[in-house]
């Protein structure tokens, strides 16, 4: 059974935080994803598949090869302008997945504990337009849906508005774009970027990299500081499983033959490089360094760093 985990009302924890040159980025946690979740979402990742992956065991999965998912977003502050690379779920909102249903966590309170107050980010990311990237985008006022993010502008790719734009959508995705999207585009932070096969800037450091198959617009955002790098996935890598078998894909995967290249492409060029790799659904430690491993990769877990901020 799905359940939705309600705020403690305790002060938040100090965000877990990595440093990339100049920058740190922060991640702000939202919810562990219950149990079920993992088999949901990559039904090929069986218990006896996890088993032969020791390395997962026990921080991305349990002993009865149970996968361990998380909802966050990573924050990262450049040139004074802090940044947001994806919203979560968000609080209050009807959703048909049970676990995201009415889910009421207190993400807010831990943004403001990290410094970012929503009135102080300049800059959204959205990686692609799930329900589980932009229900932060707005919150509940008055009877309405109004921007959480009020001095942001809120960044999408063209082909991922386009293809959106474009498809019949079943009521539950017409209601996320209603609550999630709708209100930050009628409130004019709504912004659309062409995004370059070789990447697009969109600010000082943060790059744009197209990373299609789980949707036709996804991208992932790569940060760079004094030749250190991070690459944020995006959902083109849910679990760390994945790096173990790239072929392993979504149920949610709109183009799966294409996910799988793009992320067999993503971590080739990551393997054995200094860049390091947060995955957007990695439960801690959620960062590291991708290394080849028995014809598939393995991450190799980063260091927080030393003094992490907010709290």
């Amino acid at each position: 059974m799905f359940t939705s985990p309600q705020p403690t009302g305790s002060t938040p924890s100090p965000a877990a935080s990595w440093a990339v040159g100049d920058h740190t980025v922060r991640r702000i946690d939202e919810v562990a994803l219950s149990a079920p979740t993992g088999a949901w979402l990559l039904p090929g990742a069986t218990a006896d598949l996890v088993g032969r992956t020791p390395w997962l065991s026990p921080e991305f999965a349990d002993a009865q090869g149970v996968l361990r998912l998380a909802s966050h977003s990573l924050a990262v502050e450049v040139d004074g302008m802090r940044v947001l690379v994806d919203t979560g779920i968000g609080n209050g909102k009807p959703r048909a997945n049970p676990a995201w249903h009415n889910l009421n966590s207190d993400y807010e309170a831990r943004l403001r504990a990290a410094g970012f107050a929503p009135e102080s980010v300049d800059l959204v990311i959205l990686t692609h337009l799930h329900a589980d990237h932009v229900g932060w985008n707005t919150r509940a006022e008055g009877g309405s849906w109004v921007p959480t993010f009020p001095n942001a502008r809120h960044l999408v790719s063209r082909a991922e508005w386009d293809y959106w734009a474009g498809v019949d959508m079943e009521e539950a995705r017409r209601q996320m774009f209603r609550d999630s999207v709708h209100p930050v585009r009628e409130a004019g932070l709504f912004d659309v970027v062409d995004v370059a096969d070789e990447g697009t800037a969109v600010a000082p450091g943060i790059r744009l990299l197209p990373t299609p198959g789980h949707t036709p617009g996804q991208v992932a955002v790569e940060l760079s500081s004094r030749d250190e790098r991070a690459l944020v996935t995006g959902d083109s890598i849910h679990h760390p499983v994945q790096m173990a078998h790239p072929e392993l894909c979504s149920c949610v995967d709109i183009a799966p033959e294409l996910a799988a290249r793009t992320r067999n492409r993503v971590l080739g060029a990551l393997a054995g490089t200094s860049t390091l790799l947060l995955g957007s659904h990695f439960p801690p430690p959620t960062a590291g360094h991708v290394r080849r491993d028995d014809g598939g990769y393995q991450l190799v877990p980063a260091p927080l760093s030393a003094t992490p901020l907010g709290g």
